[in-house]
């Protein structure tokens, strides 16, 4: 080493050390922000947790306040031991995985602050100092903690449906539902009206705004298709809140509403319409079309992580058999309306599913998966709060809405009862068998589209009825929403116009082919 450069390190060090008090304060102030905010976010995630909790609690005390009276009491002891050993092992699921995460986490910032400390006393300048470790920390949780809560909210105004901005048409309406042909935001599209037209269903419990995500980012699922030029159409539920008519509709409801709007769509545009329904939409579509009401108006089916046999569902069967018999039952999830009709309650829908995944829903494990998640970002560079993890925290935190009591008995028999050894659905509707082969015998051709590492519809449920019949599958990467946000843009890897390496196509080919096949027929029949 020269003589000048042991100068130049030594003015250096010294200089570092004229900073020290400097560098001592900012840490120490930094230090107090970075406190006080990680004890704001915990005590937010509790507070979001804990909301549905008392919902579910309130719930099941009413009918437990009926219940209790008339029921033997070494009945109840042995109901309640049973329900006292459930609540202690999903306490012990989640502390212990929080605990992992916490562990984690923690052993890696230990490293990382001892170095920050060895830097600042010592005067590596090149490396991370204390103050600049603090710094870091109060804006990640600056971000997490105060930013995210207001970006989650005010994302609202672009993310999901939103009619009144014109960019969708009232195409038919019924008392319990409405239909709306989505616009092209393609720049120079079209929409072709001689093309085989699709109408995409919403999930009851968590609405339409899912399949209509962030359009101007081109994540939109609906978009995905009326950008082809596809005349897509997206079935809407009304607001069960104002309206009677959904608060008490039932399986056969649905299936006449369907077919009456399929009917509209078949005769605007001259071709039988593609059924398309998401997640437990895909379930309704399905048995819509069995009950024969849609007979001559579908003649393809398209479902997204749909569960079609929930006993195939391996996390909530495992969670409903440490429950006593006695509490397997919807009355705990039921509500009354002002109107005076029952409904269940979509709070604690939510809740039965975030106990479920306790392992990864617990609010210590959630809050430090989300500080890594917003370290990482910030140290790539990027800038404020990403869009999609707003709008997907939107889409679980406000979306979540009451249900019919009909329409979720059909989903709770589906995970309480299997599939038929003969292919019959566990509930009948207008009085009928619901047999898959109907799908067969009347020629519906039928694409399952599924996500490899989904773990709210397990793929065993989503696959079900390839067991009974011919059906055509579409493997996702990623998980439950992935298909409607991630793969929903155009250039994204498995874009849903595209094939895919393992010879499988998404939902947007498979409807453009569907629509070049029936042209084909038509030609080979005018030849003739």
């Amino acid at each position: 080493m020269t003589s000048t450069s042991r100068d130049e390190e030594k003015d250096n060090y010294w200089e570092s050390l004229l900073q020290l008090p400097t560098r001592l304060t900012s840490a120490y102030l930094d230090a107090w922000l970075t406190a006080s905010l990680f004890v704001g976010g915990v005590v937010r995630a509790h507070l979001d947790f804990i909301e549905p909790y008392l919902t579910a609690v309130n719930s099941f005390w009413e009918e437990e306040r009926k219940k209790l009276p008339t029921t033997p009491p070494d009945a109840n002891i042995r109901d309640y031991a049973l329900l006292a050993r459930f609540n202690l092992q999903i306490a012990q699921s989640g502390l212990k995985s929080s605990q992992a995460q916490m562990s984690k986490y923690h052993k890696q910032e230990f490293i990382r602050l001892l170095q920050a400390l060895f830097n600042t006393f010592f005067g590596n300048s090149g490396g991370e100092t204390l103050d600049r470790y603090m710094a870091e920390k109060a804006e990640v949780l600056g971000r997490l903690v105060v930013e995210y809560p207001d970006a989650i909210r005010d994302i609202g105004e672009e993310y999901g449906f939103h009619p009144e901005k014109g960019a969708y048409i009232l195409a038919g309406e019924t008392e319990r539902m409405a239909i709306y042909q989505v616009l092209p935001t393609k720049p120079g599209v079209k929409i072709d009206p001689l093309m085989k037209p699709i109408i995409v269903c919403h999930p009851y419990v968590l609405g339409p705004n899912i399949l209509v995500f962030l359009p101007k980012e081109d994540k939109s699922y609906v978009h995905a298709f009326a950008n082809f030029g596809i005349p897509t159409y997206i079935r809407i539920i009304k607001d069960i809140q104002t309206n009677e008519a959904v608060q008490v509709m039932t399986g056969e409801d649905d299936a006449r509403d369907t077919a009456r709007l399929c009917r509209i769509v078949k005769e605007k545009h001259g071709k039988p319409v593609t059924l398309n329904g998401f997640c437990q939409g895909g379930f309704v579509c399905l048995a819509d079309i069995l009950t024969g009401e849609l007979d001559g108006l579908v003649d393809a089916l398209i479902t997204c992580v749909a569960p079609m046999d929930g006993t195939r569902s391996r996390g909530l069967v495992e969670y409903l058999q440490h429950i006593a018999p006695r509490f397997r039952n919807l009355t705990y999830a039921k509500k009354m309306l002002p109107s005076g009709n029952e409904v269940i309650d979509g709070k604690v829908m939510s809740w039965v599913y975030k106990l479920k995944s306790i392992w990864r829903e617990a609010p210590l494990f959630t809050y430090y998966r989300d500080i890594s998640l917003f370290e990482n970002m910030l140290r790539k560079g990027i800038e404020g709060v990403g869009s999609t993890a707003a709008a997907i925290n939107h889409w679980l935190i406000y979306d979540r809405t009451d249900l019919p009591i009909a329409i979720t008995q059909m989903s709770f028999d589906s995970y309480t009862i299997p599939i038929s050894p003969e292919g019959d659905l566990p509930f009948r509707l207008f009085g009928r068998r619901l047999n898959l082969g109907y799908l067969q015998e009347k020629g519906i051709r039928f694409l399952i589209c599924y996500a490899g590492n989904d773990d709210l519809v397990d793929p065993p449920s989503a696959l079900a009825p390839k067991d009974y019949v011919d059906v055509e599958l579409a493997e996702f990467p990623k998980g439950h929403a992935a298909i409607a946000t991630s793969w929903s843009h155009p250039e994204s890897e498995y874009a849903l116009h595209k094939r895919y390496p393992n010879g499988q196509r998404g939902p947007v080919r498979f409807q453009l082919d569907l629509d070049e096949e029936l042209e084909m027929t038509k030609r080979k029949v005018r030849s003739l």
